[in-house]
């Protein structure tokens, strides 16, 4: 177990302030990635990751490209010192920033893709009113049967959208659906059942209306086939072509993420380092109690980012 996995976290991972640790070592990553993104998508996404405000950083179709952002500028100052991963994966979101670090996408395309994800997904919420929420305490088999219930007895959407680990699963679908799955959950002795500010009812099939517009932006994209392991958030397995990677992303819109079974697959291929590359700490908290033996580090803050390259140039993996 002495293999390195770099994780990508998803949407809900944003701050205010994001990025500003890797400034402190790299102002240069202003002119390489920032600004670029800023002229690419025609918004000030910069000074969005770095002053917010907040309200406007919750806005899916900005999240989703600060998040990315962010992360691909993280990668570059891994990379500058050194520090490579044997495997890669991403939850949801991330996975674009995985894929980049393959050498399946150009971050640049990648960006583009994930800012029309972002808008294409909140257009959903406009027409159907859709929700989110998190279910803590249960086997993911009894959020799946109090899904079916709701759903037998209203007639509207309400699925499992992310195994997260086990024991937090999170549902998507109508708004009111949602509700009615959290007073079950919460009636059938969760720890916890709490609605999610989002910005629409990810991962689930309210998405299917997008998939066609969302493939023809996949299909004006160039993917080059994968330079590393890639384990796919959607699949829990290894994306062992450019063709399966596009159709993974796909995928996702309607997919549920399988974090655990991931997590899982990341072990199986050897690695005993995680390490979270990008904002945030909610993806390395899930890891380590998906897989308590594993080292697991971030790099959301100064302090973070530092200890992580240090103990890369000073020590090796164990687990």
């Amino acid at each position: 177990m002495n293999k390195t996995a770099f994780v990508f976290p998803g949407q809900g991972s944003q701050h205010v302030g994001m990025g500003l640790q890797l400034l402190a070592q790299r102002r240069d990553l202003i002119d390489s990635h920032y600004r670029p993104a800023d002229d690419i998508l025609g918004i000030p996404l910069s000074t969005l990751c770095w002053e917010g405000p907040a309200e406007d950083l919750r806005d899916t179709a900005i999240t989703q490209p600060a998040v990315f952002v962010t992360s691909v500028a993280t990668l570059d100052v891994l990379r500058a010192r050194g520090i490579a991963p044997d495997v890669v994966a991403g939850h949801s979101l991330g996975e674009y920033a995985a894929l980049v670090c393959a050498g399946v996408l150009d971050w640049t395309d990648a960006l583009r893709l994930v800012r029309r994800r972002g808008e294409l997904m909140a257009a959903v919420n406009d027409s159907v009113p859709g929700g989110m929420a998190a279910v803590i305490g249960l086997r993911i088999a009894e959020v799946e049967g109090i899904c079916a219930r709701v759903r037998a007895e209203t007639g509207r959407t309400v699925e499992v959208a992310n195994d997260n680990e086990p024991g937090q699963a999170v549902v998507s679908g109508e708004a009111e659906a949602v509700e009615r799955v959290r007073i079950e959950a919460a009636a059938s002795g969760a720890l916890k059942a709490l609605s999610l500010k989002v910005g629409a009812p990810f991962h689930c099939s309210l998405m299917a209306g997008i998939e066609a517009e969302f493939a023809a932006e996949l299909d004006r994209v160039t993917f080059s086939e994968p330079r590393l392991p890639v384990i796919s958030s959607v699949t829990a397995d290894l994306v062992t072509s450019a063709a399966e990677a596009k159709s993974c992303l796909a995928r996702q819109l309607t997919g549920r993420i399988r974090w655990t079974e991931t997590v899982q697959r990341i072990r199986q291929q050897g690695a005993g380092r995680l390490v979270e590359v990008g904002p945030g700490k909610v993806l390395g908290g899930l890891c380590r109690r998906i897989t308590p033996d594993a080292q697991v580090r971030a790099t959301s803050d100064e302090r973070q980012l530092a200890a992580t390259i240090e103990d890369f140039t000073t020590a090796p993996a164990v687990a």
